[in-house]
């Protein structure tokens, strides 16, 4: 199947990008819906795999439409959307024919000329992720699957196969039964299996390497990943989770439990969508994964204020955002577990944490993967491929976490750290755990608040309405949002986000997990330093007449930042790959208490 879809660039280039071979494997055609640009028709299951390779067209309603039908899965439960991994990972070179891709910024093109180095660490050019501002609103959530339209390098395409092939290679593999796949859950030493969409897979050797931790993808041991890719929708944002699981494919799933399976899951969508309630966000943010919400703020935003308005803050879920009715709301409370310690479970209430004494603290938050994507260009990663605009800075209201530690009964830290309660645990309404350090918490220069305002108004729903915990100088991930409960404990927090992979530092050298004791390394805790250039400008004098090899003078300017509220002291920037460099002026930042610069 071969579709064109013309758009109107910056720089009034028209460009063409062609979608080759859409149809790779016969797994994808299981309970699949068929979607057209002016709306969904489902055909019975028997159609689909016949209707798939048919050179259908829908109405051409404009310029800019997507004229070929596609395919969904119809238990997703975006009745329009086209985001199934097995659709996006076989597209052909996805980038416009010349110029720059990214239509958000004309400047992106002189940024790779630059590298910047704060204190002791070098950043390099400012990468960005596509912006898809450039398509209808009709065809956003068509293209929410679609790599970005950045100078990363593009998908390779796949072999076509015909129907007879697909049937013959997918036919050879044996049938196993859901019995099967259930005797295979990782328990008394056997293989840990795995199906999904009428695959079986046999994915022992990978869950040490799972990006969201071990704990997480041994949920689904010896079971169907649908009811679980249900909900953490990220998958279906990229290639990568069906690239991988390729090669682990082992068999077929009996035809008859996969049918049962897709029952299950079409009467699930029908009868609920976690997502439903989800907050309206600002169109201009730059969205990787739209369930759960994963989106940076622009380039050229990101630098516009100090304090970033809220409708602009990165955004960095999991799972959906927590809805409450106003009799929860009235009624909310945070539970403090003080058990360990020889106290008892207290519940703080909303009205409590505002007759503490309110602090307002202005930090920076930083998804630890930020510019992940530069790191793609020289190999591929795993995880959200963030530009630079995974990071924001808000003044924060709230409580000291220390005064509502002692309001719950935690009267002496220090003791309570000689006796092994060395942790302070946070756990969130949508299940998220993180742990932070005593003394970190309980610091009366550290900062740690209940925070429950952000820049002077109550938190939005994406970023911890009614109560967040703000951790300043460490990475964002331990700033838990919607925060439920907070336990004093002689470990640290268990799951994904404290000990899982992801959130570990591993040298460049290693790959695979599978030789590394994970356990025992640290989670990741105070940032490390951070840059990224967000304008270039190049003079305006006599721009037409340079030619290679000129000296050009160029304005560049940006952010830095550095963890653990160290100050950033100097910038310097190079045009030349380091055999020169010049020192820039910090515009704003520069007067922050020494030790405690929170903010950029």
């Amino acid at each position: 199947i071969t579709t064109e879809i013309s758009k109107q660039k910056n720089r009034g280039q028209k460009c063409t990008h062609k979608i080759r071979n859409m149809i790779p494997n016969r797994a994808m055609f299981r309970q699949t819906s068929v979607v057209a640009r002016a709306g969904c028709t489902k055909l019975p299951r028997e159609n689909i795999k016949k209707a798939s390779f048919a050179s259908l067209r829908g109405a051409r309603s404009s310029p800019s439409s997507v004229h070929t039908i596609l395919l969904q899965k119809r238990w997703q439960g975006q009745k329009c959307a086209v985001s199934q991994p097995s659709l996006c990972r076989s597209f052909s070179a996805f980038s416009p024919s010349g110029g720059s891709a990214d239509a958000s910024s004309s400047q992106s093109s002189f940024a790779g000329a630059f590298g910047v180095a704060f204190l002791a660490g070098f950043a390099g050019c400012a990468i960005l992720s596509g912006d898809r501002k450039n398509v209808t609103d009709s065809e956003a959530a068509a293209f929410a699957s679609f790599p970005p339209l950045s100078s990363a390098p593009s998908i390779a395409p796949s072999i076509v196969k015909n129907n007879d092939e697909v049937d013959e290679e997918t036919d050879n593999f044996p049938v196993y039964t859901v019995a099967d796949v259930a005797k295979n859950n990782g328990k008394d030493g056997s293989r840990i299996w795995m199906s999904y969409g009428g695959m079986v897979y046999d994915v022992t050797d990978f869950v040490p390497n799972h990006p969201g931790g071990s704990e997480k993808i041994m949920m689904a041991a010896g079971s169907a990943i649908e009811p679980y890719w249900y909900l953490y929708r990220q998958h279906f944002a990229s290639d990568l989770p069906m690239n991988l699981m390729e090669k682990l494919v082992i068999g077929r799933l009996n035809e008859a439990d996969q049918d049962k399976i897709d029952e299950v899951m079409e009467k699930m969508s029908e009868e609920s969508d976690p997502y439903a309630l989800e907050p309206t966000r600002h169109p201009a943010l730059i969205v990787h994964s739209e369930q759960p919400m994963n989106a940076e703020v622009p380039e050229k935003i990101i630098t516009e204020n100090y304090i970033t308005p809220p409708e602009y803050f990165y955004i960095r879920h999991h799972h959906p955002v927590p809805f409450l009715s106003e009799k929860e709301i009235k009624n909310y409370h945070v539970k403090f577990d003080l058990t360990e310690y020889g106290g008892k479970e207290v519940e703080i209430s909303l009205a409590d944490l505002k007759k503490l004494k309110k602090v307002e603290i202005t930090t920076t938050l930083q998804c630890s993967g930020n510019r992940r994507s530069g790191f793609n260009e020289v190999k591929k990663t795993s995880g959200t491929s963030w530009g630079q605009g995974a990071l924001s800075t808000a003044k924060w209201g709230g409580a000291r976490l220390k005064d509502v530690l002692e309001l719950a009964g935690l009267k002496d830290a220090i003791a309570a750290e000689d006796e092994g309660l060395e942790h302070v645990r946070f756990e969130s309404l949508d299940g998220m755990k993180s742990s932070i350090r005593i003394d970190k918490a309980m610091n009366p220069y550290g900062d740690c608040i209940l925070a429950y305002e952000m820049n002077g108004e109550p938190l939005p729903r994406d970023h911890g309405f009614p109560v967040r915990v703000i951790v300043p100088g460490y990475s964002a991930v331990r700033n838990v949002k919607w925060v439920s409960k907070v336990q004093l404990s002689k470990a640290e927090a268990e799951g994904p986000w404290q000990r899982g992979l992801n959130y570990k530092t591993l040298p460049p050298s290693v790959t695979d997990a599978k030789s590394i004791d994970i356990d025992s390394m640290p989670s990741m805790m105070i940032g490390s330093v951070f840059s990224g250039i967000t304008s270039a400008e190049v003079s305006k004098k006599g721009r037409a007449l340079y030619n290679a090899g000129d000296n050009v003078m160029v304005k560049a300017s940006g952010w830095a930042w550095a963890g653990g509220g160290r100050n950033i002291v100097r910038v310097d920037l190079t045009g030349d790959k380091g055999k020169t460099w010049a020192t820039a002026d910090i515009k704003q930042g520069n007067d922050q208490k020494y030790g405690t610069a929170w903010a950029w």
